[in-house]
């Protein structure tokens, strides 16, 4: 950094000596505001045009338009579309002006008007709350850790978090099932060790069995990106800190903490958005009416043969309450980053 800083101030004089550039004497004001400015387009790339580096987004704008924006669109046109009168399948109406909105009137005013939608979607929130804090409480210590206190085991250990990202999802929720059947591994210890008497039917709906195994699925999700928040914070600033006479703890609460903030909401947005959206570990370690979550109906409106529309106003619906918290983490990032420069 530092040599291309001086490749920088260099260039920066050597434009200074050309035509029109300056040659030496004293400058007039705002001679300052214009060496920076000439400083800027050196590290911007000298002679390129303004669309050459706007190119580069090219491919993922082309990416977010065709895989996102038009099959989001379609779920639009199916939810405020119409339905075959003979095969009752849905018909896709991809003309704003022509749309129906009845049956997404009558999905809205089940979720908020206290219909038996608002239970099952108030129960998933409750779900995701609590496997999100114990993916904190649990994920934090560890990415702390790593990131400060492991030495030579610190490449072990990330191996160790990204292992379980070579195997399905799908494949890790049905090993589960075989560790929480009433035979299965976990019954049997806990009978040698006497603290059950007969077995215990995690599988039968236990609310429990369905939070851990959210937490079991995406809490490697939550550790890495909190660790590379808490590696990024440079040591010089916790010296700085005891040298002014704060203690390890209050170190951690008044400069650690608070400079790992964003680490913690990018970790929290990367796990929540997949657990709201998530239906196969409820399917998996539970499989009972009684733990639904919102996806679970999405799923098996979408698999029923009229209920096409009813389930793309629920994805809608779901959607549109998620960018609540993608509009609050933009927010603070966009905070932080005016922080940082200034």
């Amino acid at each position: 950094m530092g040599r291309s800083t001086t490749d920088t101030a260099r260039t920066a004089t050597a434009l200074d000596r050309l035509p029109g550039g300056g040659d030496g004497a004293p400058e007039p004001d705002g001679s300052k505001r214009r060496r920076r400015g000439r400083t800027r387009v050196v590290a911007r790339g000298v002679g390129l045009p303004t669309w050459f580096w706007k190119a580069f987004s090219a491919p993922g704008l082309l990416w977010l338009v065709v895989l996102f924006l038009v099959p989001f669109y379609t779920v639009f046109a199916v939810a405020l579309g119409g339905r075959d009168p003979i095969f009752l399948s849905p018909v896709p109406v991809y003309n704003p002006i022509a749309w129906n909105p009845t049956e997404f009137q009558s999905v809205a005013s089940q979720i908020f008007g206290g219909g038996p939608l608002q239970v099952v979607l108030l129960r998933t929130f409750g779900y995701v709350a609590v496997a999100a804090a114990l993916c904190l409480m649990i994920g934090y210590p560890v990415a702390y850790y790593i990131s400060r206190h492991a030495r030579r085991t610190k490449a072990l250990l990330l191996v160790a978090l990204i292992a379980p990202f070579w195997i399905s999802y799908l494949m890790r929720m049905l090993a589960w099932v075989n560790l929480l059947e009433e035979n299965g591994i976990v019954n049997r210890f806990l009978q040698q060790m006497g603290l059950i008497g007969q077995p215990i039917n995690f599988l039968n709906g236990r609310p429990s069995t369905v939070i851990l195994g959210l937490v079991y699925g995406y809490i490697p999700f939550f550790i890495l990106p909190l660790y590379a928040s808490l590696d990024r914070i440079g040591p010089s600033m916790l010296e700085a800190s005891r040298d002014l006479g704060a203690s390890p703890r209050r170190t951690f609460f008044r400069v650690t903490l608070p400079l790992s903030r964003q680490g913690i909401l990018a970790a929290g947005v990367i796990i929540l958005l997949p657990m709201f959206g998530d239906y196969y570990t409820n399917t998996l370690l539970s499989g009972n009416p009684k733990t639904n979550m919102f996806a679970n109906l999405i799923d098996q409106q979408l698999h029923s043969r009229t209920g096409h529309a009813r389930g793309a106003s629920m994805v809608i619906i779901l959607s549109a309450l998620l960018l609540v918290f993608m509009g609050y983490y933009l927010w603070s990032t966009t905070r932080a980053a005016k922080e940082y420069e200034a």
